[in-house]
């Protein structure tokens, strides 16, 4: 058994933080609804934005979105370092919740006011600047705001908790978002204005729902050994450790895949509603009965988490994406069918959300037992950047996808059927293909049955 290379101390302070109030988890969880109100709300749209209202290339935005993203990600470690560097009053990650949340609404915002008067280069300029600016922006709020799970308590099974309630608000969150944000638009004109305004409301209640999170939560876990706090760790000696840490590198690819599932899903259901069922406005209601089920679902996470697992969990939900996309293979045009399947799915949601940041934050611990160093930022910041690869990836392969089905940028335009096959494989094969590849990668994943003993152990050479 690997001995730590630095001695660590649990004291009661870091080992007995179990008790966290249902104020502080709700307030948590208010964390991933403003990520969601105006990241989730993007994703959603942009796409669709960009090539029906502004009118730009479906294949240029794509590659923007990809390119956008790798640089977004590899900016994560850097914000990692800061995470670990940052000595406040308030902690190391709860700060940047108060200092990048108005300059995230403002981000937001700059990026629906596409010049209509730039023409075709300038308009793709002005997309690729506000598009990095607000991942840039992203980072510097969402990473600390991960982070912030295994910074608030070291207790497996809280840290579930904590993550049931972030991802049941972003589920909420994007049932209201899907829902709300056309009828928005149109109320206000329909326009490139009314999309300017819908998404000025969003960034408002993000910025205030990320303020509610920094007020109301605590960070209590620390190194009580000055020496081993992740302050005092180089870069070098941190990243090298987190590269030994196996299931670390099995949680980046589990992220990097999960992110392509949700970036195809939320952008490819507007065109599916569109051009498979003939009404885009079917959107909302697609999108709510594949939410309302993993939202119910978390209400069950937690009895289900402690009976068999994390993995088994996320197992048993990839299982459930599948059977309901190939249900849709039955019949893609029938509508009854399609929301059959989409429930389905929506149930397979659940488990994936309710264990993915979890699963991340065991990962702390076992790099800590295998290294003996402990950096919650960058594990958390390599965890984004496969967020981030993940979407920026699936953004991009639904903008070449569609561009090499012939999609035609013009919302009046009729779609060639190569079109509409594209969003067919893009809308049940996609989701069917990733999620066998997270079931054979979890096929080796053991950290639940070792983590309890993992924690002992570390107790037990401290003490």
């Amino acid at each position: 058994m690997a001995k730590p290379a630095e001695k660590i101390d649990f004291n009661s302070d870091r080992g007995s933080n179990n008790n966290i109030g249902f104020t502080e988890k709700l307030g948590y969880g208010f964390g991933d609804a403003a990520s969601n109100v105006i990241v989730t709300a993007a994703s959603s749209f942009l796409t669709f934005f960009y090539t029906t209202v502004v009118g730009v290339s479906a294949a240029a935005i794509g590659t923007i979105f990809l390119l956008s993203k790798l640089l977004d990600g590899a900016t994560d470690l850097g914000m990692g370092v800061l995470i670990d560097k940052t000595k406040s009053k308030y902690g190391k990650a709860r700060p940047w919740m108060l200092w990048m949340a108005i300059p995230m609404a403002i981000v937001t915002i700059l990026l629906f006011t596409v010049p209509s008067g730039w023409g075709n280069t300038g308009q793709l300029i002005y997309i690729a600047v506000t598009y990095n600016l607000l991942f840039i922006v992203y980072t510097a709020i969402n990473v600390p705001y991960g982070t912030l799970n295994s910074l608030i308590t070291q207790d497996q099974h809280q840290r579930s908790v904590l993550n049931i309630f972030r991802m049941s608000s972003a589920l909420i969150t994007m049932l209201i978002i899907v829902n709300v944000t056309l009828p928005i638009v149109n109320v206000f004109g329909g326009n490139q204005s009314g999309w300017i305004i819908a998404f000025s409301i969003f960034s408002v209640v993000g910025a205030g729902l990320f303020l509610v999170t920094f007020f109301t939560t605590k960070e209590r876990v620390r190194p009580a050994n000055a020496e081993s706090a992740s302050e005092n760790i180089p870069f070098k000696v941190g990243f090298k450790a987190l590269l030994k840490n196996k299931y670390w590198v099995m949680m980046l690819f589990l992220m990097v895949l999960m992110y392509v599932f949700q970036s195809f899903i939320t952008g490819v259901t507007i065109y599916y509603a569109e051009y498979l069922l003939d009404s885009a406005g079917l959107v909302g209601l697609l999108t709510t009965i594949l939410l309302v089920p993993a939202i119910l679902g978390m209400v069950f996470m937690s009895p289900i988490l402690k009976r068999f697992g994390k993995r088994n969990t996320f197992i048993a939900g990839a299982s459930l994406i599948i059977l309901g996309s190939l249900l849709v293979l039955v019949n893609p045009e029938s509508t009854m069918i399609v929301y059959a399947a989409t429930v389905i799915r929506g149930i397979g949601m659940a488990p994936l959300a309710g264990t993915i940041f979890a699963m991340l934050a065991d990962t702390i611990e076992y790099g800590e037992w295998k290294t003996g160093v402990r950096t919650e930022g960058l594990v958390y910041s390599g965890g984004s950047f496969g967020t981030k690869v993940g979407g920026g990836l699936g953004s991009a392969m639904l903008g070449w996808i569609l561009a090499a089905g012939g999609f035609i940028s013009n919302g009046d335009a009729i779609q060639p059927d190569s079109a509409i096959t594209a969003i067919i494989f893009m809308f049940v094969w996609i989701p069917i293909i990733v999620s066998a590849i997270m079931i054979v990668i979890l096929s080796f994943y053991k950290l639940d049955k070792l983590y309890p003993l993992i924690v002992k152990d570390l107790q037990e050479r401290n003490s």
